[in-house]
């Protein structure tokens, strides 16, 4: 099997964006260890020592597990981790430290090319968001990307049923919300999706 129908069937990045809501920390804990790829605390209630608190017993629950910062680059840098930059966010240097941006249009590729990480949004329908780009649309993106150094993601609406049909040579993994936060199973859930990720090999 070549290099890259092993990159498509059989590597996925999932990462898990918090919901913003209080959360026990075990069930933070339960999240970190569910087999995630990664972790991003987007908790915009959260002052910046609270952050700080959790980011370090996240870190202590699950040191090997990549953890990023949505909005609170202050925050960050403190921590040593990545750092999420919303939609109005501005561009920040590359080397200031890993950096996540959204993108819902191939428009907005130009701005955002340092970026380390780029979530495409919203694939489905999502409450309080805009219209999603579906499939389609998600491949239309990646289709057109210029070469990209860092990871590719898709967001929005996302679960084991539908996850491995947006599968695209240049797609990394998923990026989930209420998927993995409002499920009794965690574990559960990401063992569906990479079982449903390497089954479909249409």
């Amino acid at each position: 099997m070549s290099r890259h129908i092993d990159r498509l069937f059989y590597l996925m990045h999932i990462l898990a964006i918090s919901p913003g809501r209080d959360i026990e920390v075990s069930r933070w804990a339960a999240v970190a260890k569910s087999g995630i790829d990664a972790l991003m605390i987007r908790e915009k209630q959260m002052s910046v020592r609270s952050i700080l608190n959790l980011g370090q017993q996240i870190k202590d629950l699950a040191p090997n597990l990549p953890l990023w910062v949505n909005d609170r680059l202050d925050a960050a840098l403190a921590l040593g981790v990545g750092f999420h930059g919303g939609e109005d966010y501005p561009q920040l240097p590359a080397s200031i430290c890993e950096i996540s941006r959204p993108l819902h249009n191939i428009a907005q590729i130009s701005e955002r090319r340092e970026s380390d990480q780029l979530l495409i949004s919203p694939i489905f329908d999502v409450p309080d968001k805009s219209e999603p780009i579906g499939i389609r649309g998600l491949h239309g993106i990646l289709d057109n990307m210029p070469p990209w150094r860092g990871k590719l993601l898709a967001l929005g609406g996302i679960n084991p049923k539908n996850a491995a049909a947006l599968q695209h040579h240049r797609l990394d993994g998923i990026a989930l919300i209420r998927g993995i936060w409002d499920s009794v199973n965690p574990n559960g859930i990401v063992d569906k999706l990479r079982n449903a990720w390497k089954e479909n090999k249409c």
